[in-house]
């Protein structure tokens, strides 16, 4: 009985031990805008949403359905009317906006569907760039980032010498540089041809999966998403109907 009753403890304290933490974490969220017109138009509610440490989850959302502006307020980039956003333990709607800029830089890498980089650099210089707003430049890391998504024979090249594909491939890079908790995506193969898409979302997924990095990603596309294990419709968190995205 006694060898037993110890089992079962040890058993408990190893359940507590890998217990997984919550990297993001959302209530009651609330934004709106006053259109052109005048009108006000809702544009996020959302009562309850979180997400593990290290989980991947595809996001359905169609345009217009309110995603876009949901991933500015994690971001920081969009101070909502109401709510709570707990990022990395950070309740950030309380920050400044130095703040959040900072814990964007260290705890946060975004994957535009535009890419978004910076045409007078080189690959290997938008990467630093990014590096140089969290724990500083390393530029060994740097490379070695470019050489997981193929190009480390690219580093000295410019965005406008490079394919689509190859773009999108730094911009994943850029958004590791910094080892971020959560990593977001919007999008980010809207701008490729079916195979690059396939090819550049199993890059994403599985540089996230190698550095312990959550990602969400939204998505209107069934194949994309149907490459996740979990994946939930951005209209079944969000109480707003008819929302359009700003």
């Amino acid at each position: 009985m006694r060898l037993r009753s110890i089992t079962n403890e040890s058993r408990n304290v190893f359940k507590m031990s890998v217990s997984v933490p919550t990297v993001l974490q959302v209530k009651g969220l609330r934004k709106s805008y006053i259109t052109p017109d005048g009108e006000f138009k809702p544009v996020v509610s959302i009562e309850e949403f979180a997400l593990d440490a290290g989980a991947q989850l595809g996001l359905r959302g169609e345009s217009g359905s309110g995603k876009t502006t949901f991933l500015n307020l994690v971001a920081g980039i969009v101070k909502p009317d109401a709510g709570s956003i707990v990022l990395h333990g950070k309740e950030i709607t309380a920050l400044s906006e130095g703040r959040r800029d900072r814990l964007r830089a260290t705890v946060l890498g975004c994957v535009y569907q535009s890419f978004n980089l910076l045409q007078g650099y080189t690959c290997l210089e938008n990467v630093l760039l990014a590096m140089a707003f969290g724990a500083g430049q390393d530029k060994k890391f740097a490379s070695a980032l470019l050489d997981r998504v193929g190009l480390s024979h690219r580093l000295s090249y410019y965005p406008r010498q490079l394919s689509v594909g190859q773009q999108q491939r730094v911009a994943v890079a850029r958004a590791l540089a910094n080892r971020p908790k959560l990593v977001l995506a919007d999008e980010p193969t809207g701008n490729l041809d079916p195979v690059h898409a396939v090819e550049t979302l199993a890059l994403l997924r599985d540089a996230c999966a190698e550095q312990g990095a959550a990602l969400l990603l939204v998505s209107h596309d069934e194949d994309i998403l149907a490459a996740f294990e979990r994946v939930a419709d951005f209209r079944d968190l969000n109480g707003v109907q008819y929302a359009k995205t700003v």
